[in-house]
C-alpha cells in the first residue's frame, strides 16, 4: 500500500498524489505551496485524525452530540443504596439491591440471590449477579421472572415515538453466566395499550457484549410526564403463558402474552441450582450503532438514582443499623390539637428532589422501623418512640411525635422511595 494524498490549493497542488510510503494512509491536504496542511488523515485501520476543529456536526449516531446519551440509570451497576446482596428472593418482586433495577416475578417456586459483585469486563469494576438457590423445573404456565428498569415519559421524548420520524435505538450490555443460555430483551410501552418489541440474545461463560438495534415505533406517542412510559426488561424465566406463541423479533405490536418469550431455545435461570447470570454496562441510546459505554462518576450516578430513592444512613450502612450518623435532629414542642403537646421535627429536606411525593419510612437510632428517638434536655435519649408523617412532597417530609414534655425533640433516620 502507498499513501494517497488528495490536494487542493494552488495549481501545483491539485488532484490525487501518492507518496513512497507503504502505510496505506489517505491524506486530505489543502493550502498553497509552502503552506500546505494535512487537514485530515485516515489510516488503514479507519482511524481519522483532524488537524483543526470539527464544525457543523448536527448529530452523532443519529443522537445528540454531547451530554447524557444513555437513557438508562446505573447501567454500570455502581450504586446500591439498599443493600449489596439479598438472598431468598423470588416470592415477590421489587427493588432489592442495585438502584433502579427491579425484579418482576410471579408464581414460581424458584429462588435466587441478587448481588452487586466486583466482576466485569475491562473498564467495569462491578456487575449485577443473579444466582439460583432453589431450582424450579416444574414450571407452571403463569410463572415469570424479569430484570427490569422503568423510564419516565418526559425522559423519552427524543425517541419521537408515535411519529413518522420515530428514532431507531440500540441496546448494548455485557453478559456472562456459568452455562450457555438464551434470554429475551423486551421494550414495553405502558402508554399505548401495552405495545412491545423484543429480541433474543445468547449468554456464554465468558463476558460478551450484546448489541441489539430496534426499529422506531411510528404508533403511539409517549406521555410527557413523570410516570412510566417505556420499560427495558430481560426475560429470565417464563411459563407457557409467555412461551407458547410465535416470537417475532424487532417488530412493534400490541402485546400478546404467549409471544413474549417464545424464542427457540429460551432458557430458564431456574433450571438448575447455582445457575448464574451476570450483567453490566447496560446502555440504551438513539441510533443504529452501539457506541462505547457512557461512564459517569459515582457522585453523578448516585445523584441521578436519588431522584427515585435515598436514605439518611451513610451510603455503605445498611438500613436499621444502630448509628447516629446521618440522623436528622429536630427540637421543640408545641400545643397539640387536643391540648396535649406534640414534638415537632423540622422539615427534612431530601438530598435530591424526588420524582413524586415519596413513601417514607422512619427509623430510630436503634434501627426500629416506624419509630423515632426522643431526647430531653439534660437527659438520656429514648428509642422506640412514636413518629408520624405529617406530610411529604417532592422536596422532603415533615415528621412529628406526640408527647408530654415541653423540652423534647426527636431524631430520625429515614428512607424516601419514589420509584416507578
Amino acid at each position: 500500500m502507498v499513501t494517497s494524498v488528495i490536494s487542493a490549493g494552488d495549481a501545483a497542488n491539485l488532484g490525487v498524489q501518492t507518496t513512497g510510503g507503504n502505510d496505506g494512509v489517505l491524506v486530505l491536504r489543502s493550502g498553497a505551496a509552502g503552506a500546505k496542511v494535512d487537514a485530515l488523515s485516515i489510516a488503514a485501520s479507519g482511524t481519522a485524525t483532524f488537524v483543526g476543529e470539527v464544525a457543523g456536526v448536527s448529530a452523532i449516531n443519529s443522537g445528540q452530540i454531547g451530554g447524557r446519551r444513555n437513557i438508562l440509570y446505573n447501567g454500570e451497576m455502581k450504586v446500591a443504596q439498599r443493600s449489596a446482596s439479598v438472598a431468598g428472593l423470588g416470592a415477590a418482586g421489587g427493588y432489592f439491591t442495585l438502584d433502579r433495577w427491579q425484579m418482576v416475578t410471579g408464581a414460581s417456586a424458584g429462588r435466587f440471590t441478587m448481588a452487586q459483585v466486583a466482576d466485569g469486563p475491562p473498564g467495569f469494576a462491578n456487575c449485577l449477579k443473579l444466582t439460583t438457590t432453589t431450582a424450579d423445573t416444574s414450571i407452571a404456565a403463569g410463572e415469570h421472572l424479569l430484570l427490569s428498569q422503568n423510564i419516565e415519559g418526559q425522559d423519552l421524548q427524543q425517541l419521537k415515538k408515535g411519529t413518522a420520524s420515530a428514532e431507531q435505538f440500540t441496546m448494548s450490555f455485557w453478559v456472562k453466566g456459568n452455562a450457555s443460555a438464551v434470554y429475551v430483551v423486551e421494550v414495553y410501552d405502558s402508554d399505548n395499550s401495552a405495545r412491545v418489541t423484543h429480541q433474543s440474545f445468547a449468554v456464554t461463560t465468558s463476558w460478551n457484549r450484546i448489541e441489539l438495534t430496534f426499529t422506531g415505533d411510528t404508533t403511539g406517542a409517549l406521555d410527557d410526564d413523570n410516570a412510566t412510559s417505556l420499560s427495558f426488561s430481560i426475560w429470565l424465566h417464563a411459563g407457557a403463558d409467555f412461551t407458547s406463541g410465535t416470537f417475532v423479533s424487532n417488530t412493534w405490536s400490541s402485546m400478546t402474552h404467549p409471544n413474549r418469550a417464545a424464542v427457540d431455545g429460551f432458557t430458564s435461570i431456574y433450571d438448575a441450582t447455582s445457575r448464574t447470570f451476570f450483567i453490566t454496562g447496560v446502555q440504551w441510546e438513539i441510533g443504529a450503532t452501539a457506541t462505547e459505554f457512557e461512564h459517569r462518576t459515582f457522585g453523578t450516578e448516585l445523584a441521578l438514582c436519588q431522584r427515585y430513592y435515598e436514605k439518611s444512613y451513610e451510603y455503605a450502612v445498611a438500613l436499621g443499623t444502630v448509628t447516629y450518623y446521618g440522623m436528622h435532629v429536630a427540637g421543640g414542642s408545641a400545643a397539640g390539637p387536643t391540648g396535649t403537646s406534640f414534638i415537632s421535627g423540622n422539615f427534612v429536606e431530601y438530598t435530591q428532589r424526588k420524582r413524586a411525593a415519596a413513601t417514607v419510612v422512619f427509623y430510630d437510632q436503634a434501627g426500629n422501623a416506624g419509630k423515632s428517638q426522643r431526647w430531653l434536655l439534660g437527659s438520656h435519649n429514648t428509642n422506640n418512640q412514636n413518629v408520624t408523617n405529617a406530610g411529604s412532597s417532592e422536596r422532603g417530609v415533615f415528621p412529628y411525635s406526640s408527647g408530654t414534655s415541653s423540652s423534647s425533640g426527636i431524631q430520625i433516620h429515614f428512607t424516601a422511595d419514589a420509584e416507578l
